[in-house]
């Protein structure tokens, strides 16, 4: 009986313990959230910034480029950036010299926000690698900027100076919009810059770019391949006009629904420009040029429009035009040329494949100063080679 009482004594105590001091549950912690991981903005610098960066670049919600020395023959690569990043340039951006490929850029990602700061550039110093011959031979020069596989993202106020060859390429984008850029390669003229094309897009679509200033030597814009195209209140100056192509014998072969409106071309070889390659397949479609203003085109100028379908590179060096890419649905309308083109050059110049040019708008296209050109084939009814 002793033992029985005894044992229901201690029974009581540790219940009432047990009751007093419950033993403790683990506590639950939440799924760790990326974005708190990511640091708010870092900062790189000099010539260890390029390298910084870009081993960095998942770890930074804000990317600042403050005066980065980016070494020779090295990517300033920023291709692997978690979505809605933002990336910023201070100060100038200068790269080392080599002779190899490139590109001396490289920007990809989604929600991605690329700015220039106030007074800042991005100078590469193409001069270095200048010598006539661009991406035709001579030194091996590198490509400046590939914007490729950006998607909902915007490039803003960028300054960018004389690129070695080619300046901005756009590939792989779905919503993009570039504003307020310049690309300044004017010292070429002189300098022996070549092929130092402005924008050059590809297998593309939904990009718009608004208020470009492009000073250079070869296309201001060429839209190789791409849908919903849009290029507004622009500036090209010194090189080969608003293009289309050449498409043709690429991977992707059609352009459908570009539009270049409200801008000016000077100073240049060409003002508008389709070229489609000779013997090859493809379509070109829902095309305009609308509101386009062709000023002292004189000092250079061998074209004021220029549509061809034997393009085997160069300008009218084909034979015969091919109708493998047709152009349809075309819209040239409102240009201003009066007096832009050379006097030995040609005003309009259209050559056109067998039923391979139809459904064209064509109103209000002043474009004088040059000859007319009599080896027009193939012109839809409501064009004339004639001025």
């Amino acid at each position: 009986m002793a033992k029985t009482i005894f044992g229901s004594l201690v029974l009581a105590v540790v219940l009432k313990l047990a009751t007093a001091n419950p033993v403790a549950q683990p506590a639950i912690t939440s799924a760790p959230n990326l974005l708190e991981k990511r640091a708010a903005s870092c900062t790189f610098s000099g010539s260890d910034g390029a390298a910084s960066a870009s081993a960095s670049q998942k770890s930074c919600s804000t990317i600042v480029l403050s005066a980065v020395a980016v070494p020779s023959g090295t990517t300033l690569d920023l291709s692997n950036l978690e979505d809605d990043t933002t990336v910023i340039f201070e100060g100038e951006t200068t790269w080392g010299y080599e002779e190899w490929d490139g590109p001396l850029l490289q920007i990809s990602g989604t929600g991605i926000t690329v700015q220039g700061a106030s007074g800042a550039s991005l100078n590469p110093d193409g001069a270095r690698w200048w010598d006539g011959e661009g991406s035709n031979d001579g030194k091996t020069k590198p490509k400046f900027f590939y914007a490729h596989d950006l998607t909902s993202s915007s490039i803003t106020d960028l300054q960018i100076q004389n690129t070695p060859v080619q300046a901005v390429s756009i590939n792989g984008c779905d919503g993009l919009t570039i504003t307020d850029m310049t690309i300044d390669n004017s010292a070429g003229d002189s300098e022996g810059g070549h092929n130092t094309d402005g924008f050059d897009i590809g297998s593309s679509s939904n990009v718009t770019i608004i208020g470009a200033n492009v000073y250079n030597q070869d296309d201001c814009v060429a839209v190789n391949s791409g849908t919903d195209i849009t290029f507004s209140g622009g500036v090209c100056s010194g090189g080969h006009g608003l293009s289309i192509g050449s498409v043709g014998g690429r991977d992707d072969n059609t352009v459908d629904t570009v539009t270049f409106e409200n801008s000016e071309v000077k100073d240049s070889v060409n003002g508008i420009r389709i070229k489609a390659s000779e013997g090859d397949t493809g379509t070109i479609t829902g095309v305009t040029y609308s509101g386009i203003t062709l000023e002292s085109i004189s000092n250079r100028a061998r074209y004021g429009v220029l549509i061809e379908q034997n393009y085997d590179g160069g300008d009218l060096n084909g034979g015969d035009p091919t109708s493998g890419i047709p152009i349809t649905d075309l819209t040239i309308e409102n240009i201003s040329g009066d007096g832009a083109v050379a006097s030995d050059g040609y005003n309009i110049v259209i050559v056109c494949g067998s039923d391979a040019c139809s459904d064209w708008t064509w109103d209000s296209v002043d474009v004088t100063g040059g000859e007319d050109y009599s080896d027009c084939t193939n012109v839809p009814s409501v064009v004339s080679c004639s001025t």
